[in-house]
């Protein structure tokens, strides 16, 4: 008997090997059926679909045998790897020189092999799909292409398994890196906050402080730091936002009462000279109360940003649909291009503004379209220059 030698990428093919998961698994219906196939069409007792490890043959599948594996130093697969035969034949084993005494034939009574090399798009071998029998014998030309072809099923089929495996580790590794980020975007804001606050206030105090004492240059350095650092809170406000878009999703649904929820808004955003006038005093059964305030929230805090009228007038409504609810808010701001209402809701986009207003960060209205549309509604606009806009939203009941 001789030791199959060992292929001469071996160190690397059983690295490959691991890529697969295949050893030690427990049994699978796709790779028993092609066993049992192949014993069929080549008319054999025993079929194997082997995975030849560093010391061992495992049979992933088997028919017609109860072992689990063999030591790879008796094992046939091992001699089979190291054939370019198509298909490596043992007509009887007990004849040729590298199987005699091989105690897999007096334990299994086996004295026919034939078996096709599982390789791998990378050419690396990492087993058979093989045929035994009690007697000598050979095959016919047909069942060599069946063996050949059951032998690429097979490797196809391992082939969707590591691919699955591959996307599976990818998907963990995207999904941790996402909370990663997540968790640094939300400290690194939250941290911000309290600094860049500290800037508005004490750009205002001083401003205050220094009111007809400073040259008009400097009233305007003093207006851009203002402005600059209001930007930039704008940014910090919808980082926080869409960071904060999946915890709102999680929330409980519960009971709204729309005349407290108004209130609410009023004493969060509105100043003494604006006016919210909600045409909604309805109780909301069963809804996600802290995504809707969020969404009303935003909302409400555009149309009174870009608003320049003296008095900022807002209506808020609301309309219980047969599998919607929907709601409104309307201002007399300074109104949406109708060429420009479709990129308000695309992620850092923003619209260009006169008079030194300063933009959108264009983080905002994307968040609450992705927020609105995981509620099962929609959103859109409608809005004339000058005159004001309408924003419309619907949440599945």
């Amino acid at each position: 008997m001789e030791i199959p030698k060992l292929p001469s990428n071996e160190q690397e093919r059983l690295e490959i090997l691991k890529e697969y998961h295949l050893l030690d698994t427990s049994p699978e219906v796709d790779y028993d059926n092609i066993t049992k196939l192949i014993s069929t069409i080549c008319e054999v007792p025993i079929a194997l679909i082997t995975i030849l490890d560093k010391d061992r043959n495992f049979f992933k599948a088997h028919s017609g045998i109860s072992l689990q594996e063999s030591p790879r130093e008796i094992s046939f697969c091992g001699h089979a790897i190291l054939s370019d035969e198509p298909v490596f034949i043992i007509k009887d084993a007990r004849l040729d020189k590298r199987f005699i005494n091989n105690p897999f034939i007096d334990s299994e009574n086996t004295v026919f092999y034939a078996g096709v090399s599982l390789v791998n798009p990378e050419g690396y071998v990492l087993g058979t799909l093989c045929v035994f029998d009690y007697q000598p014998r050979t095959l016919s030309e047909i069942q060599k292409d069946a063996l050949i072809i059951l032998g690429k099923q097979v490797v196809t089929s391992m082939e969707l398994r590591r691919q699955n495996y591959k996307l599976e580790s990818a998907k963990k590794q995207l999904t941790t890196h996402n909370q990663e980020l997540k968790k640094f975007a939300s400290h690194v804001s939250h941290d911000l906050k309290s600094p860049l606050a500290n800037i508005i206030s004490l750009t205002q105090l001083l401003k205050e402080d220094l009111e007809d004492k400073i040259s008009s240059s400097a009233e305007e350095y003093l207006f851009y730091i203002n402005e600059s650092a209001l930007i930039l809170k704008d940014y910090i406000d919808g980082i926080l936002l869409h960071y904060k878009a999946d915890e709102l999703l999680k929330a409980k649904k519960q009971d709204v009462q729309l005349s407290e929820l108004c209130e609410d808004l009023k004493q969060l955003l509105l100043l003494q000279s604006d006016a919210l006038l909600c045409h909604a005093t309805e109780t909301i059964k069963n809804i996600n109360k802290p995504a809707l305030t969020q969404i009303l929230i935003n909302l409400v805090d555009n149309a009174l940003k870009y608003n320049d009228k003296v008095k900022r007038t807002l209506h808020m409504t609301y309309t219980s649909l047969s599998e919607f609810h929907e709601f409104s808010v309307t201002d007399n701001g300074i109104g949406i291009a109708e060429n420009q209402q479709e990129m308000i809701f695309q992620l850092f986009k923003s619209i260009p503004l006169k008079n030194n207003k300063k933009p959108s960060t264009g983080i905002g209205l994307n968040t609450i379209k992705n927020l609105v549309a995981q509620l099962g509604g929609d959103i859109k606009v409608s809005s004339q220059l000058g005159q004001g806009s309408n924003f419309t939203f619907t949440i599945a009941k």
